[in-house]
């Protein structure tokens, strides 16, 4: 057997006992008039609160749309974007990334590993380093396996050390 506990809130019946006693106190045309005024007043909320938002957001949503398409349809006119290809470097691998770093200004030390070369340079600004890095990747077959950027002795210099393999 399942017990059913039904509570009470108080505030709560004796609010809607008070509406009772005056809603029986009204004439059955004030009644009518108190209806109408509602259903005005819920047609006012209705329009204003719910139909005119929803239709703002649509034609704001419309507007987006019909402007990316407009985007989307001149990306595709205008067509496939081509860079310059680099020139290719060749050479041994210590002279691609000597060269590279030369056109970068600055000067590595190399020295060859078992996987490929070491590339170390001091006190270099690190937006070389990323240039110098970018121009081998770009230029060659050789890419970075190991990077090890430090602070330099300067503000804004790096001492790096680069494992580039093929």
């Amino acid at each position: 057997m399942k017990v059913v506990r039904i509570t009470e809130i108080p505030a709560l019946e004796a609010g809607l006992a008070r509406f009772d006693a005056w809603w029986t106190g009204l004439t059955r045309r004030e009644r009518i008039l108190l209806g109408t005024l509602a259903a005005l007043l819920a047609g006012v909320v209705l329009v204003y609160g719910v139909i005119k938002p929803i239709q703002s957001a649509r034609a704001e949503a419309i507007a987006d749309i019909r402007t990316y398409e407009t985007l989307n349809a001149r990306i595709l006119a205008a067509g496939k974007l081509t860079t310059a290809q680099v020139p290719q470097r060749t050479g041994a691998p210590e002279s691609i990334i000597s060269s590279a770093a030369s056109s970068a200004g600055f000067a590595v030390s190399t020295q060859p590993t078992d996987d490929g070369v070491r590339a170390t340079a001091t006190d270099i600004s690190y937006d070389s380093v990323l240039h110098w890095i970018e121009d081998v990747s770009k230029s060659s077959s050789l890419s970075v396996t190991r990077a090890d950027i430090s602070h330099g002795s300067a503000a804004g210099q790096v001492d790096v050390t680069v494992d580039f393999a093929a």
